[in-house]
């Protein structure tokens, strides 16, 4: 059954069975990843381009998801995710002409989204180091979130390069 009733009253059970306030920060946090992860999957259907390499963020969301949710999880993300984060933005950034000032998102549709996945990304770092500050997170935590913003920005510029759409900059 999806639906059972225990959270009308805007209450929700951790997996420790502890229950907590869906407005709690901890709920925020996981939740804003959730965001992402949906966001994420609107990406994919964008781009033939970067579907797999989506794909494997969205589980590894989904893993970022369960180790806020819990206080001890089972799964966590690593040092590896980060790594292959990081591999990932050298590759576009390599690919990408140089960047000389910041960028209006938008251009191509997938690039679009690719933006706002970039920006939904901040705001779930944003929720997830204010977490951080009542409940201390472990470093890989904070070190996937802020990597993947990156990831998002460089794989919309690449998604713009790659159909030859010029990047906007700001006007001051």
């Amino acid at each position: 059954m999806v639906y059972t009733g225990r959270g009308d009253r805007g209450r929700t059970d951790l997996s420790s069975g502890e229950r907590v306030s869906k407005s709690s920060e901890r709920i925020e946090a996981y939740g804003t990843v959730d965001e992402l992860n949906s966001l994420t999957g609107l990406c994919r259907s964008y781009t033939d381009e970067k579907e797999e390499e989506l794909e494997e963020v969205q589980n590894e969301l989904h893993i970022l998801q369960a180790e806020l949710a819990n206080r001890e999880p089972d799964t966590k993300v690593t040092q590896e995710n980060i790594d292959r984060l990081e591999d990932l933005c050298d590759r576009y950034q390599e690919e990408c002409p140089p960047l000389r000032s910041f960028v209006l998102a938008g251009g191509t549709k997938s690039a679009a989204h690719l933006h706002q996945a970039r920006s939904v990304a901040r705001r779930a770092e944003r929720k997830i180091v204010k977490l951080d500050q009542d409940e201390e997170l472990r470093e890989e935590v904070l070190a996937y979130i802020n990597r993947l913003s990156d990831l998002f920005f460089l794989m919309a510029r690449h998604e713009n390069f790659l159909a030859d759409v010029e990047e906007k900059n700001p006007k001051y």
